[in-house]
This record gives C-alpha cells, sequence and structure tokens, in this order.
C-alpha cells in the first residue's frame, strides 16, 4: 500500500506542475482586447435580441389583424356556401323526388298496364273455356 499512495503522489504532483505549465503558454488577450471582445459580444445580443422584438411585435399585429380578416372571409364563404349548397340540395331533392314520382309514375303505369293486360288474357281464357264447356255441355245434351 505504502507504494500504492507514494504514486498517486508523485501523479498529483506531476499533473499540478503540468497544468501550471500549460497554463504559462496561454496566450491571454490584453485589458484592451478583453474589453472589445466583451462589447462586440454584448452589442451582438442586443442587436439580435432588439431584431427578434421587433418582428415579434410586427408578425403579432399582423397575425391579429389577418386572422379576424380571415375568420371574416371564411364565415362569410361558408354562409354562402352553405346557402348555395342548400340550394343546391333542395334543387337536388326535388329532381330527385321528380325523378322517383316519375319512375313511380311510370312503374305504376307500367305495372297497372302488364296487370290489365294479364287480367283480359285471363279473362279471355275463361270465357274460351266456358264456351268451349257450355258448347261440349250443349253437344252432350243434343246427343
Amino acid at each position: 500500500m505504502a507504494k500504492k499512495d507514494v504514486n498517486e503522489n508523485k501523479n498529483k504532483k506531476s499533473f499540478f506542475k503540468d497544468f501550471k505549465a500549460e497554463l504559462k503558454r496561454v496566450s491571454w488577450p490584453t485589458p484592451k482586447q478583453l474589453l472589445n471582445n466583451t462589447v462586440a459580444v454584448i452589442t451582438i445580443v442586443l442587436i439580435t435580441a432588439v431584431i427578434v422584438f421587433v418582428l415579434d411585435f410586427v408578425f403579432e399585429a399582423i397575425n391579429s389583424k389577418g386572422v379576424e380578416k380571415v375568420k371574416e372571409l371564411i364565415g362569410n364563404e361558408t354562409t354562402v356556401e352553405n346557402t348555395t349548397t342548400d340550394e343546391n340540395a333542395t334543387s337536388e331533392e326535388n329532381a330527385s323526388t321528380d325523378e322517383n314520382a316519375t319512375s313511380d309514375e311510370n312503374a305504376s303505369t307500367d305495372e297497372n298496364t302488364t296487370s290489365e293486360e294479364a287480367t283480359n288474357e285471363t279473362e279471355n281464357q275463361n270465357e274460351t273455356q266456358d264456351t268451349e264447356t257450355s258448347e261440349q255441355t250443349e253437344n252432350t245434351s243434343n246427343e
């Protein structure tokens, strides 16, 4: 354990010696350079903040006025579209109802015609059968 402690102390001493040597090699700015660089950074930050503030204010003003106008336009368009849609729907419903009524009337007329024809044919067949039966009965009674 003693060897380990000695090695750690040597490593610590050498680390601090190396650290001190590196700090001596660093080229430090002069006080004048430090002041100029600090002023430049602060100026750039302030200019950027002012630009962001102005843009935020402008966009907010445009947005509030623009949104209201867009809402009004959309409201007007929606009203016009609803009116147009209602008129179209009513026209379509009327047209559809007229077509359905016409189709129903035609179908009903066709069905009635077909039913009448079928009834007439049935009556004709019945009359024919009755006539034949009458004739057969007469023939039978005559014989």
